[in-house]
């Protein structure tokens, strides 16, 4: 199985281990938001939050602060720093509109003033703020970022996916060099479907770090969606090259080759391996049930494709059974797993065309 969502899923899984899982960084930037909101934080379904955060949603330290405020705003702004501490947001929130009050265009206490909002679990009055330091600074890196998170939290993904490609791309003038924060940028890209933005990144990428196999993975996904199958096959076999063990990409080439109905023996040997370096994943177990369709060995494959299903409640694995059972001739069981599958993702045409050749025929 490969689903452009379930691959962007997997860019975003691969970049959160690639950021440091304990870094000072990253304890300080959930710490902006506070103990009731990091639960809502860490649960959302927006994909981008967590691991922008470990990355670019730095804290000053109190000497830099300073530095930043003035003298006729300090003592509100120190009064809202001991508030929020003792978590009286209520307070802290006074203070930091006060200091606000003395320098309207000073981004970091808006920064401050929208981070106890937003533990306050006041989300509108956060995003007012932040709109009002991303317009008194356009290029700064962490209002757009704590604006992402903020619309993140309202579940607005698509709001929250363009501040995070703003701050990406602010992030990435600072250090043109880093290829975490292009690959990030790409993957905003390839889940907003602009694939042709996201290819020329995952390109640069490749220009900066050419043994990268990740970017290689990455750029093929974006060709595969774009059609290019000859070039998507390319770059998946020098990922592998670069990665031999590299399982994501065993288990694209091969369901790929599916896919088209080529290679079938190359396409079973490079999902079975994938299996071996990662045996209970069910996109794989997917992947090798719909093997073993395409070579016509059906108990096989209900038996892959049922695993699947009870490990991953998932649009194509219900698809790729009811195709089986078509193909098998229980045409109840066919269509109650086409009709699951369209419950799942009701966006699915294909599928409502199978459903209506079914009825069509009375069956």
């Amino acid at each position: 199985m490969w689903k452009k969502k379930k691959e962007a899923e997997d860019q975003d899984t691969q970049a959160q281990k690639n950021a440091p899982s304990s870094s000072p960084l990253e304890e300080e930037s959930l710490g902006l938001i506070g103990s009731s909101s990091k639960k809502m934080f860490l649960n959302s379904k927006c994909f981008l939050v967590v691991v922008f955060f470990c990355f670019f949603a730095a804290v000053l330290t109190p000497a830099e602060a300073w530095d930043k405020i003035a003298a006729r705003s300090l003592s509100h702004y120190i009064m809202g720093v001991f508030y929020e501490d003792l978590e009286d947001f209520d307070q802290a929130i006074q203070e930091y509109q006060k200091a606000v009050q003395s320098e309207t265009q000073n981004t970091y206490l808006r920064l401050k003033l929208a981070s106890s909002y937003i533990k306050k679990n006041n989300i509108e009055a956060a995003i007012g703020q932040l709109k009002l330091a991303i317009a008194a600074d356009p290029a700064a890196v962490q209002p757009h970022a704590l604006l992402s998170l903020a619309y993140s939290l309202q579940k607005k993904e698509a709001l929250a996916l363009v501040e995070y490609e703003a701050a990406l791309k602010n992030a990435s003038l600072l250090e043109p060099k880093n290829i975490d924060l292009y690959k990030g940028l790409g993957a905003v890209y390839f889940r907003q479907n602009k694939l042709l933005e996201a290819r020329g990144v995952y390109k640069l990428v490749i220009g900066l770090s050419p043994k990268d196999p990740e970017a290689y993975f990455y750029l093929g996904s974006v060709d595969y969606q774009l059609k290019d199958l000859p070039a998507a096959e390319k770059d998946l076999k020098t990922a592998l090259k670069l990665k031999p063990d590299y399982h994501e990409a065993l288990n694209f080439l091969g369901y790929a080759y599916l896919e088209e109905n080529r290679n079938i023996a190359t396409a079973g040997k490079l999902i079975k391996k994938a299996l071996e370096l990662d045996p209970e994943n069910p996109a794989y177990i997917d992947s090798l049930g719909w093997f073993y369709f395409r070579k016509g060995r059906f108990k096989e494959a209900q038996r892959e494709l049922e695993k699947a299903s009870l490990l991953l409640e998932d649009p194509v694995i219900f698809d790729h059974l009811g195709e089986l059972f078509f193909r098998t001739g229980d045409l109840h069981k066919a269509k109650s797993n086409w009709e699951h599958a369209l419950q799942l993702d009701p966006a699915q045409e294909a599928i409502k065309d199978k459903l209506r050749k079914l009825k069509i025929n009375g069956k």
